[in-house]
């Protein structure tokens, strides 16, 4: 192991992207959502209290149809999200795979990511694996995160009599067509 980050997580030694692909190696895990800088800032917390929300990885080294390297990942867990109607927190079910075409150098990956749709991966130096796990996860959660409680409404939010009394713009059209009288308000 590495040394340790601030916040007290031990970082696994970094890796050869292509050495994996070629010798087909795993590297699995797990990490706590919260120990993750970029994804910290993306999660909620209920009153300051913060639960370990461990998310499960695998990163299996291979190669595609064409024989190009390739890692798959997997990511399984739950993370902790503010939803942002309501404001309260939920838990958000990660269950994300993908595969990652991998790049030897920038022009590389400028080529391969015009010509092919997967993510591609810069890897001409040693990954370190939670890297890559952070950017995964952060890829594979919502910009918008919403709970699916039946009960969810925003504080703020004008009550649903109030939404759905409101005149429509089409009815004022049809009046000025001639075609019913005006919506009252």
């Amino acid at each position: 192991m590495t040394g340790p980050k601030e916040s007290g997580l031990q970082r696994p030694h970094r890796f050869d992207a292509f050495g994996l692909s070629a010798r087909r190696g795993e590297i699995a895990g797990s990490v706590d959502a919260y120990e993750l800088d970029r994804v910290e800032d993306r999660l909620g917390d209920e009153d300051g209290i913060v639960p370990p929300m461990a998310v499960g990885y695998r990163i299996v080294g291979g190669t595609d149809a064409l024989g190009r390297a390739v890692l798959k990942m997997d990511l399984d867990g739950t993370v902790p999200l503010e939803c942002q109607r309501c404001l309260r927190v939920f838990e958000w079910p990660v269950a994300h795979r993908t595969s990652l075409l991998l790049a030897r150098d920038a022009q590389e990956l400028a080529y391969l990511d015009d010509h092919d749709e997967r993510e591609v991966l810069l890897a001409s130096a040693p990954l370190d694996p939670l890297e890559v796990v952070e950017d995964e996860l952060l890829l594979s959660l919502p910009y918008v995160p919403r709970c699916e409680r039946p009960d969810c409404v925003a504080a703020d939010a004008p009550g649903v009599d109030e939404v759905t009394s409101a005149p429509s713009a089409f009815e004022h059209l049809k009046a000025l067509k001639g075609g019913g009288k005006p919506p009252s308000k």
